[in-house]
This record gives structure tokens, sequence and C-alpha cells, in this order.
């Protein structure tokens, strides 16, 4: 099959650097400074992603709708603020926007230990929380994967993605277990008090980065509407980047529809406590932590094509021995289907951020971006919602099985793209978009 002619390939894209310096993230200040950074703030959000739920769970016993909304509510600013922020990011330093999106979830998070304690926590303040915490993220998250690689230069994302998943699931195994550990000492309010903590010492290690950003250029703005169009556009006519779409679309929906009834259903139907819970998903994340250590070397032997297709197989299987889970199996089962779900999610992460990071020219990236998660995080609260209403409708766990058949669809797309078939990572060169919307869609495959 004949790659489309927009795809330049470069096999010596990489032959060129020193060999002294290959792996030498190691000894690179600044991207240990934001690794740190990082890794401090996964660990503390691992407390909040089970704090916050059990908060409404068993302080404040809501129910299971009211459960899943709370979860949906943190994503709805990735419907409303995504565009915009990928052209803004665009057009500013991103360190700034880091620190200040780390700064922002500290002090929303901060606020609720802060009612707890003067006896006015409710359910509408969470929401205000995991709103403004939405918010943040949609800045943050833009900006991050759009500094990596003006950080490290396109030829190490690979390796900065697959480390920084090294923390993501060192925080995933540890995690859990210190989150239900602090939930059980201290209650769940006062444990969301670690999260605020660690985005502060974050907030910390990322002004230490002393890489001096180029401002990007005032002579090249346009409208925000002009501007938003050519992300979008570079976007869903790349047949790379709309493959990836949809099948994170599709994962990241349905996987809500689990997750945002997942602590109700281990709570009331499976019986487990807080205690429990955090080991089984402390030992199952072991998953990610094998597929970060290993995903540079699967993608390097299967290719970028072939690795995406491998990780898509794994989450509908893994969620279905969870969604049919008997009791007395409950907690060999959510581990064995941590560990399946993690690692096809760490290995399809790192590749396709590393495949989106090295095809896309640096002055589009925030709005590629942006244009890409308004798609597969404006999901996310749909599937919430769905989720919630799925579960007060037809029961938890008939809700689990709806949400793990619907994951199996994450294949459909790459079987009929043209990703399927994408080699080494080293082979694609990044394309500037065409300037406007007729030129591009002469480019467009057919």
């Amino acid at each position: 099959m004949r790659r489309p002619s927009f795809f330049a390939r470069s096999r010596s894209a990489f032959a060129d650097r020193d060999p002294a310096q290959r792996g030498g993230l190691w000894r690179h200040r600044d991207f240990l400074s934001l690794w740190g950074a990082e890794t401090i703030s996964q660990f503390g959000t691992q407390v909040s992603l089970l704090a916050l739920p059990l908060v409404a769970i068993i302080a404040l016993e809501e129910s299971a709708f009211k459960v899943a909304a709370l979860t949906s509510i943190e994503f709805l600013p990735f419907l409303l603020f995504t565009l915009p922020a990928g052209v803004w990011i665009d057009r500013l330093r991103r360190k700034p926007i880091l620190v200040l999106g780390n700064i922002g979830r500290g002090i929303a998070l901060l606020s609720v230990p802060i009612a707890h304690w003067a006896g006015a926590l409710t359910i509408w303040q969470l929401y205000v929380v995991g709103f403004a915490v939405g918010v943040c993220t949609v800045f943050f998250d833009i900006a991050y994967q759009s500094y990596i690689p003006a950080l490290v230069g396109r030829e190490d994302v690979v390796e900065a993605n697959a480390k920084l998943e090294i923390s993501r699931a060192a925080a995933n195994i540890g995690g859990p277990g210190m989150a239900g550990g602090l939930v059980a000492l201290l209650t769940a309010p006062i444990a969301v008090l670690v999260d605020a903590v660690s985005y502060a010492i974050s907030a910390l290690l990322l002004i230490g980065i002393r890489k001096q950003e180029e401002a990007p250029s005032r002579a090249e703005r346009r409208s925000l509407r002009s501007e938003l169009g050519e992300g979008l556009r570079y976007v869903f006519r790349h047949p790379y980047q709309r493959t990836m779409v949809a099948m994170t679309a599709i994962s990241n929906f349905f996987s809500q529809v689990v997750f945002s009834i997942l602590l109700v259903y281990a709570v009331r139907e499976l019986d487990l406590s807080p205690g429990t819970i955090g080991i089984a998903l402390a030992i199952g994340n072991l998953g990610t932590l094998a597929s970060a250590l290993t995903a540079k070397r699967i993608g390097e032997r299967l290719g970028v094509g072939r690795t995406i297709l491998l990780a898509s197989c794994l989450f509908g299987p893994g969620t279905l021995l969870i969604a049919l889970a008997p009791e007395q199996y409950a907690l060999p089962l959510i581990v064995v289907s941590m560990i399946v779900i993690g690692f096809g999610g760490i290995l399809y992460n790192v590749t396709a951020i590393s495949l989106i990071q090295a095809i896309t020219p640096d002055r589009i990236l925030g709005r590629a971006n942006a244009s890409r998660r308004f798609v597969v995080w404006g999901v996310v609260p749909l599937g919430g919602f769905t989720g919630g209403a799925l579960a007060t409708t037809i029961g938890l766990r008939q809700t689990m099985v709806v949400g793990a058949l619907g994951g199996l669809l994450t294949i459909v797309p790459i079987l009929v793209s043209p990703l399927r078939s994408v080699g080494r990572m080293s082979e694609l060169e990044p394309l500037e978009p065409q300037p406007s919307p007729i030129a591009s869609a002469s480019s467009a495959p057919a």
C-alpha cells in the first residue's frame, strides 16, 4: 500500500545523533525537573482519584448518578475550553501555563479539607472543585504535550514519554494503596490535602526549569476562528491522527461508562473496603509499569501501527473480567483486569502520543493537541453521565457489561486505516499544514 504523499519519510532522521547523546535524558537537568514535577503530582493525584469519589459515596452518601456526575464534571472543561486553549497555548510560552495550572489545581483541592473542617462540605462544592481542576487540567495537558518536544527535541520524545509513563505507572502502583491508607487514617476529605500539597511542590520544580522558551511570533497571529480551523483541519484530514482520535474517543467513552461507577460497584456490589480497593488497584497497576518499561522496545519491534493495534485489543476483554466477577473472586479478577487494561493503555499512550509529537509541526502542536483532546476528552463526561444513568436504570453490573462490550469497538478504526501499516517512528517527519481550506482539501487522501 502506498503511503499518503504528504508523509515525508526520513530514514536518517535520527542517524546523525552522537551515540554519546543517546539516553542522555538521564543527564538532561530540565527534563529531570519536569519528570520530578510530574512524578510528585501523579502520586498526589492518586489520592484524589480515590478520595474525592469516596467523599461523595461514604461521607455524603450520594447516589450512583451523583457520584458518576462528579467524575464527569471534571471533564466538562474539555468540551468548553479545549479548542480556544490550544490557540492561546500556541501564542504563549508554555512553561508559565504549566506552573499556573498546578497552582490552580492545588488551590481548588485545598478548599475540600477546609470546608470539611468548617462542617460545610457538600456535593455541590465537590462539583465546583472538579470543574476548576478540569479547567486547569485542560491548559496544563495541552501545554505539557506541546512543551516536551521543545524541551528534549523530537528525537527523544519516545524516551521522554516512556519515562513519564514509568512515573505514572509507579504512582498507579503505589498511589492507590497510599490513598486507601490515608483515607482510612485521615478520612477522605482530609486525604485530599495531600494532592493539594503535591501540586504546590510540582509547581516549584517546574519553575526551576532553566531552558528559555522562544516567544511565538506575533506577526503570524490571525483571528481565533481562523487558527482554530487550521488546527481542526490538520487533525481531521490527517489519516493517522483522525484514526487515533476515533480510537481514543471510543475507548474513553466506554471506559468512563465503566470507571464512573467502578468505586460504587466495588463498594456496594462487591462489598470491598476502601483499603482493599486501594490494594487491588495498586497491584493491578503493575501492568502499567511493565508497559512503560517495555513500550519503546515493543514499538521498535512491532512498528507503530501494530503496537497501537495490539494495545487497542486489550481494553474490552480486560473490563469484562470486572463486569463478570463473582463476589468471592472479585479481588483477583480486579487485579488481573487492571493489569491487562493498564498494560494496553500505557502502551497506546506512549506510542500514539510520541507519534503525534513526531509528525506535528511545533507551531501548530498546541492547536492539534487541543483539537484531538476536544473530542477524546470531550466524550468523557458523556460517558460518565451515561454510566450513571444506566446504573440507575439497569443496575451496576449490567452497566459494567455495556461498557466492556463497547470497549471492544476500539479496534475498528485502525482496521480500516493506513495507520496499521506504519513502521518505525524515525521514518516520519513533521508536515506543515496547507495555508487554506482549499489547499488542505487537495492534499487529503481520497
